[in-house]
């Protein structure tokens, strides 16, 4: 007879807040950097043909992390990392050591996450999980919010290459966080509940005992189909910035870019994943890519800065319609066993199409201008919505 798991509601919300506060840490560190580099790479001669290869490169190779990391347990590393390569933002001086920089951090991201969302997913009931993605999204975002606020504080004083090296300060916290809250946390329930640590640890260790590609059911390979999809034309966010400085707002105002679309992802992100408990959640993901759609309309057309700002607002609310409820409706849809597989090759696949949408979308903007890759993404967003909306969520506690 098989031992019931041991409740939860005690050691569950002090899981989540660890990874929540890491989350928190290291998205401030990574938002700090990341809405100042694009006018950073101008200031080096780079361009948005260099902006494609290089964030290209960097989510192709964090791809390969995702697709692999359900075998992986190591839940620091991937932290240590990220957040040791970032402060090195300051001491470059060309476009190919940034390159490496973005290389060996999207690599850690990419190593951590899986194991990350497999945790999560282990440690709430089924009927909570878009909650608890919803939590930690929310406190990512939070992070997302501080980051640009501190940019904003740091690059008058100090320039460019001051927020790449304050960035070091909440990259050390998180990497502390990491190893004391989420160890712990983790050794706790593996010692509460052997039968539930012997089962994660074989999510995330070897997979002798079962096939590496198990058969999963046919509703995750249509929405692992329509993601990929839309994916084409989801490329990286450092192109809306570029955009945004292409009509004449400045590099000082970068940050407060990422500030006003990580409100809006913020204050969204929780609400959208407990209403995704409750309601389909692939109505709720393809109401995110109509809204994609219509801010890439509005920055392919541009017509004044003002409808800019409002767009990058806007847009926060994709994120937060999309990025935890698609990850909760990729859980429910397989078994436990196989969530960390499920989950990287979601992941995988999602990484190589972004690779393609960077790629592409520098060498239309070189070659066409900056208004025809944001059409391009409008549109492929726009079928992907209605493809998405034809898929039927699993009953909802």
């Amino acid at each position: 007879m098989e031992t019931p798991p041991p409740p939860r509601s005690q050691s569950t919300p002090r899981n989540i807040y660890a990874f929540g506060l890491t989350s928190f840490l290291n998205d401030t560190a990574s938002e700090m950097a990341y809405w100042v580099l694009p006018a950073f790479l101008a200031s080096i001669g780079a361009g948005a043909a260099q902006l494609g290869i290089i964030e290209g490169i960097a989510e192709s190779v964090a791809s390969f992390a995702q697709l692999f990391s359900g075998y992986l347990t190591d839940k620091v590393g991937g932290y240590f990392v990220a957040n040791s390569v970032k402060p090195l933002l300051a001491l470059v001086s060309s476009w190919w050591q940034i390159l490496g920089i973005r290389f060996s951090d999207r690599l850690a991201k990419g190593v951590r996450g899986t194991a990350r969302d497999v945790m999560v997913a282990d440690s709430v009931d089924k009927s909570k999980i878009g909650s608890a993605y919803g939590l930690i999204q929310a406190m990512d975002s939070a992070g997302a919010i501080v980051g640009p606020l501190l940019a904003l504080a740091v690059i008058g004083r100090f320039g460019m290459r001051g927020v790449f090296a304050s960035a070091a300060i909440p990259g050390a916290l998180c990497v502390i966080v990491a190893w004391l809250g989420i160890r712990e946390q983790f050794v706790e329930r593996r010692a509460s509940s052997p039968v539930k640590a012997e089962r994660s640890s074989a999510v995330s260790s070897s997979p002798a005992k079962s096939e590496w590609l198990p058969k999963l059911p046919i509703g995750f390979y249509y929405v692992l189909a329509v993601v990929t999809m839309f994916s084409l034309g989801n490329s990286s966010d450092m192109f809306l910035v570029l955009r945004a400085g292409n009509i004449g707002i400045p590099a000082s105002r970068a940050p407060l870019l990422g500030l006003v679309f990580n409100i809006m992802f913020t204050l969204v992100s929780w609400p959208a994943g407990k209403f995704s408990d409750r309601f389909s959640r692939s109505a709720i993901a393809a109401a995110g890519y109509l809204v994609f759609a219509i801010v890439y309309f509005v920055f392919a057309l541009a017509p004044s800065q003002l409808a800019i700002w409002l767009a990058m607002a806007f847009y926060g609310l994709f994120y937060a319609l999309t990025n935890a409820v698609l990850k909760a409706l990729i859980v429910e849809s397989v078994d436990t066993g196989v969530r960390g597989r499920a989950l990287g090759i979601y992941s995988f696949c999602i990484s190589v199409t972004t690779l393609l949408s960077s790629v592409i979308t520098g060498a239309l903007w070189k070659i066409y201008g900056p208004a025809v890759p944001f059409y391009f993404s409008a549109g492929i967003a726009t079928v992907s919505a209605f493809a998405l909306l034809a898929h039927r969520s699993p009953k909802q506690n």
